[in-house]
């Protein structure tokens, strides 16, 4: 009797706040995540009748069913023959007699490459173009109860599009509805979509900053309202300016009148006394909620975050609200190994944690737009961002293309134009020869679409844009003659140690020589070569210091694969998985130590490591223990290539290799602030496991995929880097192991692709190789 009456006040409740949450949706706009429950399926249209595949009553039962983000095929570790073609997906939504009145809008953040979207078997969009969003008003199409949404993506060589075919293309554009979806629901007078609205240096809210400074800063706010209803319409808007939870400055429009069917803007300029200004390291940002009123009722209200923050060059350096900034930063290719560009929104964050927490404050995006969610990790940590559209080694002489192009820069600056990393904007085809016209169209689209001061075009040409991106890579020597404008070592540090057309002294050396003294090294390739990337990247990252640069971003972050080659391009200072190497304590180590104090030592301590000891560190001083005996201490090495840096590593060198402990203490002005300890590693006695969480935890209903690494170690704890076995991997329910083939240790560690289900807990992880096993308890938020 308790139980039944416990049940009945139970369905009572959820059927009071069913009710209350389906009010509270027709009073304020909704957004439906529909990332869940997709058909999907890679189709021959050659066997089947395509015109069957987007019909409301099509049978799609036997279609696979997956969750977004997802790509339309897992790919093995080395990727040289990438999956191209058609697949299809198909999505069933239910909209209430209410919502079916309203506005209902739908949004790809992207869909890989040439997609066409039918809406209960009708035709609404196509659209070319892989990585930016698809916004599309579907209220004509949307009818009260099931609605059936079918896309045909085509992710092979497009003319249009671009790049190169794939087959000599230098990454890899992977298939599939990558990103999010969502459907949003709103009244018919509403803030407008940027990128729906289509209106030059509008539609939306944007948001800029004319006067910035750390007394009194003012930002000014346009907002695009549309008026959809079939009368004229009065309304106010409201922008409330929110730091930590509280309003801190609201403004109220005077009543705006908005004919039927037109839209108007509204453009408000609020001052803020003492701002928190954004900046590499402080990167405050504040929330501005804008509210449009009706009648007394909040028919639209929509949270845009954005940071107060001015990016000016003098005598072409870069200041930052008034004080002058070296921006150190990397390029990024988005891919992740087995799932190509399908990335959570917690994967692309902990992507941009590792890059700041490697000393970083600056990202080129390489070499196009990359998510929503890692732009919105730039902002939160305080990453500066050049942010391109696509392109690279293609450039089709034809309006079709051009008009692409331009539409993409277009959007991207639509899309991003709020964000406060957002430093200029890279509106040209990356290592392509471009016509004047073109790349001045490109030019002129970003300042009529930014208007005002301090905002910068850029490209890899010296031509025509604001900010010249040299890539030192392809013998374009330093110095170069500079036109008079700000200059950024786009790539380095790769190419010029690889190639026999390369920009330093490799065409003198024969080829396996080249290989040895490259920067493409994988972890596997062990220890000595992994000092020679360390030190081609000191080398060249100091030659960089020399030069009239404001900025440098070495080639590359993580290790990626190419669609023309059988290998993976392995310069990145952490490898696929997301593992450092020793290069990644290089650039730690080039951070002031008021951010973080560093201290590393660059060796296994092995029969096979060198006597030299690299040590990398931000200290003035280090003492160096060989089993609690002193061998040395060291002020930094400046001597040779490290004239530049303000950090060159430590260098101790040592007779010989003697088994046992190595201890180096750090110290400024006297005080040890610092130490790392490296024992030589002996025979392994059981397995270890963590996970790369980097600031996001595991999450369940979110698609999340997270490294789980395993590592052979001694008694001691010390990883044995010749240890190269395979793992048997045994995980339990809600967890899914990703890789393709066998999951081998690389210089001792092994990693698990693991996508994580919709059940929140704790899942055991069993890992096994020969004797060594181990358990781990996985945790789900």
């Amino acid at each position: 009797m308790n139980y039944l009456k416990t049940k009945t006040a139970y369905t009572f409740f959820i059927l009071v706040l069913s009710l209350t949450i389906q009010s509270y949706a027709q009073d304020k706009p909704t957004t439906i995540n529909i990332n869940k429950n997709w058909k999907f399926k890679i189709v021959d249209e050659s066997k089947v009748a395509t015109k069957e595949l987007f019909t409301a009553d099509f049978n799609d039962k036997d279609w696979q069913n997956v969750q977004l983000p997802h790509t339309a095929n897992i790919e093995p570790l080395v990727v040289n023959n990438q999956w191209q073609g058609i697949c299809w997906y198909r999505k069933l939504v239910n909209i209430s007699k209410a919502d079916a009145s309203k506005k209902v809008f739908f949004e790809l953040e992207a869909a890989m490459n040439f997609s066409k979207i039918w809406v209960n078997g009708k035709l609404v969009s196509e659209h070319h173009g892989g990585y930016l969003p698809i916004a599309l008003d579907l209220s004509n199409y949307i009818k009260a109860g099931e609605n059936t949404i079918a896309i045909r993506l085509d992710n092979t060589d497009n003319e249009i599009t671009g790049p190169k075919p794939l087959k000599r293309l230098d990454f890899n554009m992977y298939g599939g509805l990558y990103r999010n979806a969502k459907l949003l629901v709103k009244e018919n007078v509403y803030i407008s979509d940027a990128v729906l609205a289509n209106k030059v240096a509008g539609g939306g809210i944007f948001i800029t900053y004319p006067k910035v400074n750390k007394e009194l800063s003012t930002i000014k706010i346009k907002t695009n309202i549309a008026n959809d209803s079939k009368k004229e319409q009065n309304v106010t808007i409201v922008q409330n300016i929110i730091n930590n939870g509280k309003v801190i400055k609201t403004y109220t429009s005077p009543i705006l009148k908005i004919e039927a069917t037109k839209n108007v803007d509204n453009i408000a300029e609020l001052s803020l006394n003492n701002p928190n200004l954004w900046s590499p390291n402080t990167p405050n940002l504040y929330v501005l909620e804008t509210k449009v009123v009706l009648n007394g009722k909040d028919v639209d209200v929509q949270k845009t975050k954005f940071g107060i923050r001015e990016f000016k060059f003098t005598d072409n350096q870069l200041f930052i609200n008034g004080e002058k900034t070296f921006l150190r930063g990397v390029n990024r290719h988005q891919e992740y190994p087995f799932i190509g560009y399908a990335l959570s929104d917690n994967a692309q964050y902990r992507d941009a944690k590792k890059i700041k927490e490697a000393g970083f404050n600056y990202i080129r995006l390489s070499h196009y737009p990359q998510s929503p969610a890692f732009m919105d990790a730039c902002d939160e940590l305080g990453l500066v961002v050049i942010d391109a559209i696509m392109g690279w080694q293609y450039y089709n002489d034809t309006d079709a293309f051009r008009e692409y192009c331009y539409r993409s820069a277009s959007e991207l600056i639509r899309r991003d134009r709020n964000r406060p990393s957002v430093l200029a904007w890279e509106v040209s085809l990356n290592e392509t020869k471009m016509p004047i016209f073109f790349m001045e169209e490109l030019h002129k689209i970003v300042h009529t679409e930014y208007p005002g001061d301090n905002v910068y075009s850029c490209g890899w040409m010296d031509d025509v844009y604001d900010i010249y991106l040299q890539a030192r890579q392809h013998r374009i020597l330093h110095p170069h003659e500079l036109k008079n404008k700000p200059y950024s070592v786009s790539e380095y540090g790769d190419w010029e140690y690889y190639s026999n057309n390369a920009g330093l002294n490799q065409h003198k050396l024969p080829k396996d020589i080249r290989l040895e003294k490259s920067s493409r090294q994988l972890r596997a390739d062990g220890e000595v070569r992994l000092l020679q990337q360390a030190y081609n990247v000191q080398e060249s990252h100091n030659d960089n210091l020399n030069t009239p640069a404001y900025s440098d971003s070495y080639w590359v972050m993580y290790d990626y694969n190419r669609g023309y080659h059988d290998n993976i391009e392995a310069s990145g200072i952490m490898d696929i998985f997301r593992l450092p190497k020793f290069a990644y304590y290089f650039y730690q180590s080039q951070q002031s130590a008021e951010q973080n104090k560093i201290l590393k030592i660059a060796t296994y301590w092995n029969q096979d490591s060198p006597t030299d000891v690299t040590i990398f560190s931000n200290v003035d001083e280090v003492k160096l223990y060989v089993n609690n005996k002193l061998i040395a201490t060291q002020k930094p090495d400046v001597n040779n290539i490290s004239t530049n840096l303000k950090h060159p590593p430590f260098t101790f060198k040592l007779n010989s290799f003697t088994p046992g402990k190595l201890v180096a203490k750090g110290f400024i002005n006297g005080k040890q602030v610092a130490e790392d300890v490296v024992k030589t590693p002996e025979s392994a006695t059981k397995l270890k496991v963590w996970v790369d969480e980097s600031g996001k935890p595991a999450t369940a209903n979110v698609n999340d995929v997270l490294f789980v690494y395993i590592a052979a170690v001694d008694k001691n704890g010390t990883i044995d880097p010749n240890f190269k076995g395979e793992i048997a991997v045994n995980l339990g329910n809600g967890l899914e192991l990703v890789n393709v083939g066998a999951v081998i240790a690389e210089a001792g560690i092994a990693t698990a692709v693991v996508r994580v289900g919709n059940v929140p807990g704790t899942v055991p992880i069993k890992v096994t190789s020969d004797s060594l096993q181990t358990t781990y308890n996985f945790k789900i938020k």
